[in-house]
């Protein structure tokens, strides 16, 4: 195929997807009212990957690949902190009452999976601010709130902190955020 730039700009005719236009929410089963801050805080996230496992078969000498598992690895967002804490409060408390820093112990109130694990979205947004793609984590907790580094030589940045979820699955589609329409994947 020859260099053909009017083919190139016809396959690109909305200007590409913009990374920086994303939005996450993060339900928060322990503090519920952090909720509608975190759409605002996480600063940086990804769209989930999903990996399909394979197994392998000998053959005379040949290996023969064949479709494995598939798994779902961790997903971690990077969020800003704010002086009141409030997002790390939140994620620092529903990490401890999974389980206890001291006791070792889960708190009763998350005593079932249903009670601890809950669901995230990550939407993509067009340049006119219309979600054109969301993924919605199905059964997802947190398995390390990371540290927050403090440094005397840096003045003019926000504190950031990453937190890194399990989760069962993911499902794609189109539609509202926090609504997942049109699923591509059961």
């Amino acid at each position: 195929m020859a260099f053909n730039i009017t083919g190139f700009q016809g396959q690109l005719a909305l200007g590409g997807a913009r990374p920086n236009l994303f939005q996450v929410t993060i339900n928060n089963p322990v503090d519920p009212a952090s909720t509608e801050k975190t759409s605002f805080m996480v600063q940086a996230a990804q769209i989930p990957e999903a990996t399909l496992g394979q197994a392998t078969v000998n053959y005379f000498g040949r290996q023969v690949k064949l479709a494995g598992n598939r798994t779902f690895p961790d997903w971690t967002v990077t969020i800003m902190n704010d002086e009141d804490f409030q997002i790390r409060d939140g994620m620092e408390r529903w990490s401890n009452a999974i389980n206890g820093l001291q006791s070792n112990l889960r708190s009763p109130a998350l005593a079932t999976t249903a009670q601890y694990k809950t669901n995230a979205t990550v939407t993509q947004f067009s340049k006119t601010g219309a979600p054109i793609r969301t993924y919605n984590f199905v059964g997802i907790f947190p398995v390390t709130v990371a540290s927050i580094a403090l440094d005397w030589g840096t003045n003019d940045t926000i504190e950031t902190f990453d937190v890194t979820f399990a989760y069962d699955y993911w499902q794609a589609g189109e539609g509202v955020v926090g609504q997942v329409t049109n699923a591509l994947f059961g």
